[in-house]
């Protein structure tokens, strides 16, 4: 991109004026503000933080509240959004079973599903009906008044009867025993506990119950009988005494784990500055004599809310926690009680519930989101997120139906939410198995062609079109920029940012009320004059350059959001057929609220292939790294930027078109505002006079992030090599980089050309090789199914 004087600039505001300071005490203090709200009247909204806010300003801090942590989440670029249902009825929609999310319990075995709500009950047989094959009241059954609370499947030696027979806890401290396969209550233990049964567990041949108290008993078989199951008339439980008043209960391994709301300790010491962690209590139940052990996290978490192992690491247990933390505990220690290895923050919002999964850890969102990470890495790697409850309530809970693997040939891993429903998953993720096949296998069933794009992108800094005539090299910048490429591009994209002058609050105010809204024509009645003389220039310049050349371009989208504003040309062309185009923008700015930061997107599908193309202006200020890399995240992860197309093959991930990663090509650029840093200023001013680009590369803040950030969002990104000085930031009219009293840091303004590879797919070549793909994917699901079997038999769980 050639220097222009002043107009190449990316400009930042100019700073605020100094502020008069007064001596302490010189002036009295004025009285304190005060608002009048009348009775009924609605309070007005929170104040957000400072710290939200997107300015222009420089002095931004290191380190923004809004985005602490986020070098530790979980990298999701590679995410796939296919959504892995599973069924028990080959050719059949998922079944649709709901529950009461706050009094209800589900348990499931194979295909045998029993749903509870405290005077009711209902039993399923999936592979026969979607309906209930009981729906029972408890007064029905000779229980009038009976609140039942939880329900496990006892086990049994007997292969018929697994499966066939439950144990029920009830408030008033009773055990009951149902054959589900007749729908009637077998036995009774009334009394068994004093206080509400709240959790039942299966370890082995043994029961476990524990009530509110904290009081567990276990029922195992006689060892004089082993040939016997356990049964509530002759079984005599041994009593263990666990947490009372507990908010988490997991069997893990033979160990009851257990945690309070009420029970915290001190973390880092005793230091006045340390923060409380959770108290977890592990119990050796299994063991008389051995005693509970309290253990500790090594640094702050939040409260315990869910815990796990994964199968391939099966010395280790995961605790999921409130605020988005995850603690490590290894289970292969000398003593033989869980030591903590690690936290770590995950998730931006409490860690619902986890589940290990096969190969991943399943986690359950307060966005009704389900996300499978790999954990081997650091840091974890999201490989699948879908949303599983629709309608933004949480995944309240996930289990493995084991028994579907030896019944069923299933790895069913089932999920509870807050919006009432009960829903199947396929634990082995087979639908992304098959496709990332069927994406080695592209090119047996498609036809490639390769088509330019060409993307400028440019902070005008408020200047007119009208003032690029006054000086050669300015009157020259389209022509150069649109003649940079040997012939003429397929796409041509203009990326501007600052069109308007963000220092005006009239006109700022104006575009922020209208900025961000969709247009559905090529240019919107409600543009600004501003934006509708670039488009002007624009299509003139365009004009100017190719229709000599016997090419024509139509110019098919453009948008706006406060000072950002894109338009996109297609050349007139048989060659490629273009599909679909929309246009849509993700604000930023003041926490996501205003336009004045953020990105202009589009979305183009040419052939079976899909385009996306960010113009972006993030946030301002050398030291404000992380709120630059909290806007990217935010852009790159918005949900909904698009209706969903209807063109699947031309997507990526699973996805339908509505998220930026969904397309198969995405195309990154604009005033990103990621600076050098250099602190002195005679440092960089030298490099530039000696033409030392390397160095000025090795400080450059978004190549750090892209080298030393694993969790940096454009790690998967990549860019031609850079072999010019700096465009950003010159004193107007000169080739002198900033010397006004803000002094900013020079950067990178650019222009680029792609060749991009489309695809056209011939559906019934596609379709052939998909049967070839499956096939295969049969052999691997037995010996995935094996493993898995393999692991929940040594956790006496099947």
């Amino acid at each position: 991109m050639p220097v222009l004087n002043g107009l190449a600039a990316s400009g930042d505001t100019p700073a605020p004026s100094p502020i008069e300071r007064r001596p302490l005490g010189s002036a009295k203090l004025p009285p304190p503000p005060t608002r009048t709200i009348a009775l009924g009247d609605k309070l007005p909204a929170a104040r957000r933080p400072v710290a939200e806010a997107s300015s222009d300003d420089e002095e931004n801090p290191d380190e923004e509240p809004a985005t602490k942590g986020i070098d530790t989440l979980p990298d999701t670029s590679a995410s796939s959004r296919r959504v892995p249902m599973l069924t028990f009825r080959e050719g059949l929609l998922p079944p649709k079973i709901t529950y009461h999310p706050h009094t209800g319990s589900v348990i499931a075995s194979g295909p045998v599903l029993v749903v509870l709500s405290l005077h009711h009950i209902k039993i399923y047989n999936l592979e026969i009906s979607d309906s209930p094959l009981y729906d029972l009241e408890t007064k029905h059954l000779g229980m009038k008044d009976t609140k039942l609370l939880c329900a496990e499947f006892r086990p049994s030696i007997n292969k018929a009867d697994r499966g066939g027979i439950i144990w029920i806890g009830t408030k008033d401290g009773s055990l009951l025993e149902m054959d589900v396969r007749k729908g009637i209550v077998t036995a009774a233990k009334v009394g068994a506990h004093l206080h509400p049964i709240t959790h039942l567990f299966r370890y082995g041949r043994s029961m476990v119950t524990l009530d509110e108290s904290g009081k567990t008993l276990i029922f195992s078989p006689d060892p004089e009988h082993p040939e016997k199951d356990v049964n509530l008339t002759s079984t005599v439980p041994r009593a263990v005494r666990t947490t009372d008043k507990h908010s988490f209960v997991k069997l893990l391994d033979g160990k009851l784990w257990t945690a309070s709301r009420s029970e915290h300790a001190s973390a880092g010491g005793s230091s006045i500055n340390s923060k409380a962690v959770p108290m977890i209590r592990v119990f050796d139940i299994f063991n008389p004599a051995a005693p509970g052990k309290t253990i500790l996290p090594n640094d702050y978490v939040g409260q315990v809310t869910t815990a796990t192992i994964l199968p391939t690491q099966p010395d280790k247990v995961y605790v999921g926690h409130e605020e988005g933390y995850v603690s490590v505990w290894s289970l292969d220690t000398d003593d033989g009680w869980p030591l903590c290895e690690e936290t770590m923050k995950v998730s931006t919002s409490d860690i619902v519930c986890l589940e290990g999964v096969n190969e991943r850890l399943w986690a359950g969102g307060r966005n009704g989101y389900i996300s499978a990470f790999e954990v081997g890495q650091k840091p974890w790697v999201m490989k699948n997120c879908w949303n599983a409850h629709p309608g933004g309530l949480p995944v309240s809970k996930l289990f493995v139906n084991y028994r579907a693997i030896e019944a069923n040939r299933k790895l069913c891993v089932v999920s509870l939410g807050r919006d009432e429903s009960v829903k199947f998953w396929d634990g082995l993720l087979g639908v992304d198995w098959v496709e990332n096949e069927l994406v080695k296998n592209e090119s047996s069933f498609s036809t490639f062609q390769d088509i330019t794009a060409l993307l400028v992108s440019w902070n005008c800094d408020a200047a007119r079109p009208d003032s690029m005539i006054d000086d050669g090299r300015n009157s020259e910048f389209f022509t150069e920029a649109l003649t940079s490429v040997s012939t003429p591009p397929d796409i041509i994209s203009f990326s501007f940012q600052e069109v308007i002058d963000l220092e005006s609050r009239k006109m700022a105010a104006k575009n922020m009320i209208l900025g961000g809204k969709k247009k559905e024509d090529a240019l919107s009645d409600r543009v600004t004059g501003a934006y509708r003389r670039w488009y002007d220039k624009l299509c003139a310049a365009v004009k100017a350059v190719f229709t000599p050349q016997g090419v024509e371009y139509t110019a098919v989208h453009t948008d706006s959001m406060v000072g950002l504003f894109s338009c996109l040309f297609l050349r007139n062309t048989k060659d490629f057929v273009c599909r679909e185009k929309h246009m849509a923008a993700v604000k930023r700015g003041m926490g996501g609220r205003y336009g004045n930061k953020g990105a202009v997107i589009a979305r183009v599908v040419i052939g079976d292939s899909s385009l996306c193309l960010l113009n972006c202006h993030l946030a301002a200020g050398q030291n404000a790294v992380k709120q630059r890399n909290s806007d990217v995240a935010a852009i790159l992860d918005e949900k909904g930027i698009f209706d969903p197309s209807p063109f699947p093959s031309a997507y990526v991930g699973g996805g339908d078109g509505s998220m930026v990663l969904d397309h198969e090509f995405v195309l990154l650029n604009g005033d990103l505002n990621y600076r050098i840093d250099l602190t002195r200023r005679e440092a960089y001013l030298s490099a530039f006079r000696s033409g030392d680009l390397s160095n000025l590369l090795s400080h450059d803040q978004l190549l750090q992030q892209m080298r030393v950030n694993k969790t940096f969002r454009l790690r998967g990104f990549s860019e031609g090599p850079i072999t010019f000085l700096p465009t950003y930031k010159y004193d107007p009219r000169s080739d002198e980089y900033d010397t006004s009293e803000k002094r900013r840091h020079p950067a990178w303004p650019i222009s680029s050309a792609f060749v991009i590879r489309v695809k056209n797919i011939n559906a019934e070549e596609r379709q052939r090789s998909k049967a070839i793909v499956e096939a295969a994917w049969a052999d691997e699901q037995v010996r995935f199914l094996d493993g898995a079997q393999k692991f929940y038999v040594r956790q006496a769980l099947m």
